[in-house]
């Protein structure tokens, strides 16, 4: 079955609310706001069909305003985990492995040509209500990607395989560039260096790092070993949402070399890889003494793209099955 986040579901409805509707006048769904409450996806049909109907009511343009009223918090456990990311352009890298999480129904990928990257969301309209519901997903990349910059970055160039509607005054609103229907892809297009930025959560961890870094060069104090491994692990903590972080990607945020990097950890009788273990063993355990948080997250948090490959690891961590853990504590 095909399915989009029922998080997803009820911005469509508060913003077509917002923009006003009632209440009233999605008592007809098939899936009804109260039923929706209990649920964590609806099925792709129904959410295309209000995407339609509220083009129909609201005209032209709703979904791209939708998209524009998205924020980082709508996304759900994704949306954390892109605070997160070192550079902007990674949270396609995270939706394209975890965007299952929203929906089942499209593909991320970029792909670089020269200083620009195309952003293609690879999905097959068939109805009118997926056009909108891409429409959506373009324009909300406009302000998520301001938002992790904090910047106000815009992209190049849009592309949508539909015809275009008869007014686009809410796409240039939203977009603030070349918006070109009729092609043979679904593309956002950014500079290459916008996507490369750092964003505002790795500058203000990674900063205070460096700092102490520039002292040690210059004034001969050298980071004590448990504060240096703090700062390795802080970095690993960060990166695992979009996978197990490489000691080649902890090096370069750190400035240094992995050969620096594995003896700074040597000296603190410690290696990459066990601090790697030690770093997802401390997240997932935090996590499960927390009842709200579903095993699958933890183990999309922790850098496991599949639950039960999770699960085999942490019991060779605590001889205890993740469930076994939570019950405990």
């Amino acid at each position: 079955m095909q399915y989009f986040s029922v998080k997803l579901y009820f911005k469509l409805i508060n913003c077509a609310i917002a923009e006003g509707m009632t209440r009233d006048d999605f008592m007809h769904l098939p899936t009804s706001i109260e039923d929706a409450k209990h649920l964590e996806v609806v099925p792709a049909e129904e959410f295309m069909y209000l995407h339609e109907m509220l083009d129909d009511r609201l005209g032209p343009g709703f979904a791209v305003r939708v998209g524009q009223q998205m924020i980082i918090e709508d996304y759900g456990v994704l949306g954390l985990s892109w605070r997160t990311c070192s550079k902007v352009g990674e949270i396609f890298e995270r939706s394209d492995r975890y965007f299952k999480l929203l929906s089942n129904t499209f593909v991320w990928q970029i792909k670089e040509d020269g200083n620009v990257s195309h952003v293609i969301l690879n999905r097959e309209a068939h109805r009118r209500g997926m056009e909108l519901s891409t429409e959506a997903s373009l324009s909300a990349t406009v302000v998520v990607l301001q938002a992790m910059s904090e910047k106000n970055i815009t992209p190049i160039q849009v592309r949508f395989k539909h015809s275009p509607p008869q007014d686009l005054s809410s796409y240039h609103v939203a977009f603030n560039c070349r918006i070109l229907f009729n092609q043979n892809i679904y593309s956002i297009s950014y500079a290459t260096s916008d996507l490369n930025l750092r964003t505002a959560k790795a500058d203000a961890s990674i900063n205070s790092y460096l700092l102490k870094q520039v002292d040690e060069n210059t004034k001969g104090i050298k980071i004590p070993g448990n504060k240096f491994v703090y700062d390795v692990e802080s970095l690993i903590k960060d990166g695992l949402p979009t996978g197990i972080p490489t000691i080649q990607n902890i090096s370069e945020l750190l400035a240094m070399s992995n050969r620096t990097l594995t003896r700074r950890l040597s000296e603190a009788n410690v290696t990459y890889r066990d601090l790697v273990k030690k770093t997802q063993a401390k997240i997932a355990k935090d996590m499960l003494r927390d009842k709200n948080q579903s095993i699958g997250d933890i183990a999309f948090l922790t850098g496991f793209s599949e639950q039960s490959a999770f699960n085999r690891a942490f019991k060779k961590w605590t001889n205890q099955t993740p469930s076994e853990f939570r019950k405990s504590n």
